[in-house]
């Protein structure tokens, strides 16, 4: 089962260009899969449908969410999928076996006004200016850009140097993009690209190697990491006053999608401006932003009084 694994994570590397974080994800769903298979005694070589329904009923008992269970069933039917290609066994089990969907949840999006002020609180977070100043660009780059938080962590800092009006963003499967920046948010940037270089400094006069990325940290992978990041955006939004509950790096990725939407933007922009490798993802917006006019007007329009 090991080895089944072990080829079909190198596949999807080699083949798929899967990114480290998805590869991750297929890892942490399988052995959870095989874990349950060695507990219950199968054997991937000779399972059933009817036994990988019994782990989907497995899930189910032990309250995981429906897209979580969505997703475990997906990567399921990926590995069998591929075990029978690589012809490991006669037949795909999981060919025909229905999944329990994903609930069409709309994401919550923050208004303009919130942003404004996790924008402004964020420079108010951090026991140094330097960590101040950092902080306000990340944010401010987020929602210039709509990066994902992978993406924006991850910036060489040669994407930012030069005073650049765009950035060449490398998404999911390694594909490229550039997004545009705003004046406020090159401004920040390029003050933050002077704080930053005068800190690689003063690092390499106490013997550090210089960073190649725009946000470098002692961590493992030597830039800021998501989790890090998702902490650090739930301290700005106390800061500002804003529920954390209602603060993610990804519901400002919603923001950005929303509020350009909400401001006239086309569809297949803002697909191309976020990475979407299908408009139909992107078309969720349209639902929150005719969720928001069909409240706007139920609010305040005089026929929709009591």
């Amino acid at each position: 089962m090991a080895d089944w694994l072990g080829m079909f994570l190198e596949s999807k590397a080699a083949e798929a260009g899967a990114a480290q974080n998805t590869l991750a994800a297929y890892r942490r769903d399988l052995e959870d899969f095989l874990g349950w298979c060695r507990a219950e005694g199968h054997a991937p070589r000779q399972m059933s449908a009817a036994d990988i329904e019994g782990y989907l009923v497995f899930c189910d008992a032990a309250g995981l969410a429906r897209a979580t269970r969505a997703r475990r069933l997906s990567a399921i039917k990926q590995y069998f999928r591929f075990a029978y290609e690589e012809r490991l066994r006669a037949d795909n089990p999981a060919l025909q076996i229905a999944g329990p969907g994903r609930t069409k949840a709309l994401p919550q999006v923050l208004s303009e006004a919130q942003v404004t002020r996790l924008l402004a609180g964020a420079g108010d977070v951090g026991r140094t200016a330097v960590v101040r100043l950092r902080n306000r660009c990340l944010l401010e780059l987020l929602y210039a850009t709509g990066m994902r938080v992978s993406e924006l962590v991850s910036l060489p800092v040669a994407a930012a140097r030069g005073d650049p009006q765009v950035l060449l963003i490398k998404g999911k499967g390694g594909k490229e993009r550039i997004v545009p920046l705003s004046p406020d948010a090159r401004a920040l940037l390029q003050e933050w690209l002077v704080a930053r270089d005068a800190a690689e400094e003063a690092a390499r006069q106490e013997g550090l190697g210089p960073s190649s990325f725009l946000f470098p940290s002692r961590s493992k992978a030597g830039h800021m990491t998501r989790h890090r990041f998702y902490l650090l955006i739930k301290e700005i939004a106390v800061q500002a006053g804003i529920s954390p509950a209602l603060v993610s790096p990804h519901k400002l990725r919603h923001a950005f999608a929303t509020h350009l939407l909400a401001n006239g933007a086309d569809l297949r922009a803002i697909q191309t401006l976020l990475g979407h490798a299908d408009v139909a993802t992107t078309e969720i917006y349209t639902h929150v932003l005719e969720k928001r006019l069909q409240e706007l007007v139920l609010r305040h329009h005089p026929m929709a009084q009591d």
